[in-house]
This record gives C-alpha cells, structure tokens and sequence, in this order.
C-alpha cells in the first residue's frame, strides 16, 4: 500500500517490575531521521529502537518516546543505617539532658534526617528491558504503519483522481491539435487570395506553408509520452510501496511534456488547457511530497 510520511503509533508492555510506553509521530523528510528520548538508565535503548524501527519505515523524520513506570516494582531498596541511627538518637537523648530542652525525639523526627536511611537502587538486567520495550516498540510501529496507510491511500485516491482529469484535458487537445492545422492553412490561403486577388493559388506553395506549420506544432509525440507517465504513475500507486521519490521523478517528466506542448502550440483553446494540466501536476507534485 501507499504510505505517508505523516503518523503516530503508540504501544505498551508491561512485566512485574516496569511497565513501558512506546510512542512514534513523524513528518516528512527525504530520508530517515529517527531520534530517540528514553530515561537516561536506558540511554542503550536509542541505538537499537532506532535500527527496529528504521527496519519497518524507510522515510521521515520520526520522534521515538520511550515512557517507563517503575511504580508497579519495589525497584528501590530502602535500609536503615542502624549504627548511625543509634548514634543519632544518643546524641538527640545527650541534648535533652545536658540543655533541658522537650523531649520530642519520634521516629518521624529521626527519620527528617536523611542519613539515617540508605537507598539501593536495583539494576534493571537490560535484556529484561529490551524484551519489553521490544514488545512495546512492535506494536506502536504497527500502529503507526496502519495510520500511514489510511493517509496514504487518501492521498493515492486524490492523485490518481487528478491524472484522470489531465488525461481527459489530453484528449481535448490531441482533438484540438489537428483542427489547429486546417484553421492555419485556411489561414494562409486566404491570405494568399486576397494578395493574389484572381490570380490562382500556387497549391504546391499552400500544401508547403502547412507541412511546415504542422511540423513545428505537431504534439502527438508529447501526448503519447504524457499518457505513458501518467500510466506509469498510476501503476506504482497501485503497487504501493516506497515509491515517493519514483513519484516524484515521474511527475517531473509529466511537467517537462506538458510544458513541451504549451511552447509548440499556437492555439489559444490549447494555451489555456495547458495552464490547467500544470495546475494540476503542481497539486499532485505538492500531495506526493507526503508519501513514502
């Protein structure tokens, strides 16, 4: 399927210990950019979400946030510094005697004394961590892809519904061109008789003047090659894919012809359909810009 470069993906995962947030939004950008926030305990994470994910997306430029809630785990281990506790208290007990002052020591009062306790925080095993941000991360692209996908395909049916609109201008022109031809040797022999007045026209010279027209005004060539991109465009939205870039190219030839056909023809009716086929190629041009 066709794909944009704009979406966003979440996924979760969860074990006795973490539970973990994977989220992906992403703009457009010629090429893959990914970058990556976790906390900073799992700053090994970024170099392997980033190969995952750059696995599964080709082009955009993609914000990786990793969540983690530790609340669900006793991860820290809290202590009491027994030794020094006691000498706490002892000293605390010292006061009270030696200076008369009220004897409030509680164990809310001790504990207001932050080296009573000591804190151990435990080591999360970085496999344990990958598993589950692994999870997390699977899921949040495969949401992410689906997104891309739906915008995609909406962006397919415009395009493909714009290339059969300048199709439909390209055959008012393939009808038109030769009618231009017949108009410009009416043109001439006119022309010729009225300077001629009774004298006959030199047919040989007529037949000459309009070869000559035809040629330097002929388009069948840019009309054929015209439908043969739109053709090809339409084929590769149909395969769907990476293909923005293809898109792209093709769109240009698409307008090289065009514009080929705008500085052959002499017409005005032709003049003024080209200035609405390049209008169109130019909102198509400005559509794929979005697509993978």
């Amino acid at each position: 399927m066709v794909r944009s470069m704009t979406g966003y993906g979440r996924g979760e995962a969860s074990n006795d210990t973490l539970a973990v947030t994977v989220e992906l939004k992403s703009v457009n950008h010629r090429f893959f950019e990914g970058s990556v926030r976790a906390p900073r305990q799992f700053a090994f994470l970024e170099d392997k979400l980033k190969s995952y994910v750059q696995s599964r997306v080709a082009r955009g430029k993609i914000d990786i946030l990793v969540s983690c809630d530790f609340s669900a785990a006793d991860t820290d281990k809290v202590e009491v510094n027994e030794q020094y506790a006691k000498s706490y208290v002892d000293a605390l007990r010292t006061l009270v005697e030696k200076f008369g002052v009220i004897d409030d020591i509680s164990a809310s009062s001790v504990a207001r004394n932050q080296d009573v306790f000591s804190v151990t925080r435990q080591r999360l095993d970085e496999e344990t961590v990958w598993a589950l941000v692994s999870d997390a991360a699977k899921t949040a692209v495969d949401n992410f892809i689906k997104e891309r996908e739906a915008e995609g395909q909406r962006l397919a049916d415009d395009v493909i519904a714009r290339t059969k609109t300048i199709l439909d201008w390209v055959s008012i022109v393939e009808k038109r061109s030769p009618k231009t031809v017949q108009e410009y040797r009416e043109r001439i022999e006119k022309k010729m008789r009225e300077l001629l007045g009774d004298t006959s026209v030199d047919e040989q010279r007529l037949i000459t003047e309009t070869a000559i027209f035809a040629d330097r005004v002929a388009v069948n060539e840019e009309t054929v090659r015209l439908r043969s991109h739109i053709a090809h465009f339409s084929e590769m939205c149909e395969a769907g894919g990476v293909i923005g870039k293809k898109l792209d190219f093709t769109v240009q030839e698409m307008n090289r012809e065009t514009n080929t056909i705008g500085s052959k023809c002499q017409d005005v009716e032709i003049s003024h359909i080209v200035v609405d086929i390049k209008s169109e190629i130019e909102k198509i041009r400005e559509q794929i810009q979005n697509i993978e």
